[in-house]
């Protein structure tokens, strides 16, 4: 384990599975204490049991973020057990994918909810104690990572709402990150390519193949690799700020 982040208490949403679950683990092995937020108790308390069986530090928070009072009370929940909150990682998300005029309704209304609203939510409860943190941190800086997509800057045909809520995302990181860098709080953005993640598990079978069938022989990322773009942002010196990491696998192309 590293020293990097000792003293610093770290939370990731979407903690239970894929980037948020390799993100956890990172941050913990740089020192950090981990609050671990996503619906998956079960899977929380695994990836707690195996934190602190490497030597680090993790809070269990169950909490859906799409629900505003649950999101709220998560992020006030970490600072009453763990004292600050010093790097927030809003990964929690979902896709669903298919042609616009065919759609559910409910698909997008989800897709909005949970991308969206939940990555608002959890944000605005957390930059007061972001902003406390990076006053009196022996870092000198907090950090505010909000994981994106490359449907944030390509826009695929059957992926409309998907890209939406991405392109929404950087917009709104880059307006944060004006408003609060004279306040020592560093906000990035992480645009992630096709990752081997659960994202696609709950499509169709249809969609799944579709999916199949445009990411052709290319190996996808590991999440780890999305992990170590978190991690590299969030251990440089306070002089520095990654506005913006793109990480493709290395055969694709959108």
């Amino acid at each position: 384990m590293s020293d990097t982040l000792t003293d610093s208490v770290a939370l990731v949403t979407g903690a239970s599975s894929g980037i948020g679950e390799a993100t956890a683990l990172g941050l913990a092995a740089q020192g950090a204490t981990v609050a671990l937020l996503a619906r998956r108790r079960d899977r929380l308390d695994d990836l707690s049991a195996r934190i602190e069986a490497d030597g680090g530090r993790a809070l269990v928070v169950q909490a859906d973020v799409s629900d505003q009072r649950q999101a709220l009370d998560a992020v006030e929940s970490v600072v009453a057990q763990a004292g600050r909150l010093d790097v927030v990682v809003n990964n929690a998300g979902l896709m669903r994918i298919g042609p616009a005029a065919d759609a559910d309704l409910s698909d997008w209304d989800e897709m909005v909810s949970v991308n969206v609203s939940g990555l608002l939510y959890v944000t605005r409860a957390s930059l007061p104690h972001l902003i406390s943190a990076a006053a009196d941190s022996p870092r000198g800086v907090a950090d505010l990572v909000n994981i994106s997509s490359t449907a944030g800057r390509s826009v695929q045909p059957g992926a409309a709402v998907y890209a939406l809520t991405k392109f929404g995302i950087g917009a709104f990181s880059e307006a944060i990150r004006q408003e609060v860098l004279g306040q020592r709080v560093r906000v990035s953005l992480v645009e992630p390519g096709t990752v081997q993640t659960e994202i696609t598990d709950h499509l169709p079978e249809p969609d799944r193949e579709r999916l199949a069938r445009r990411n052709g022989a290319m190996v996808p990322l590991a999440p780890a690799d999305i992990a170590d773009a978190v991690t590299f942002i969030v251990t440089r010196h306070r002089r520095v700020a990654v506005n913006e990491i793109l990480v493709r696998a290395a055969e694709q192309t959108w």
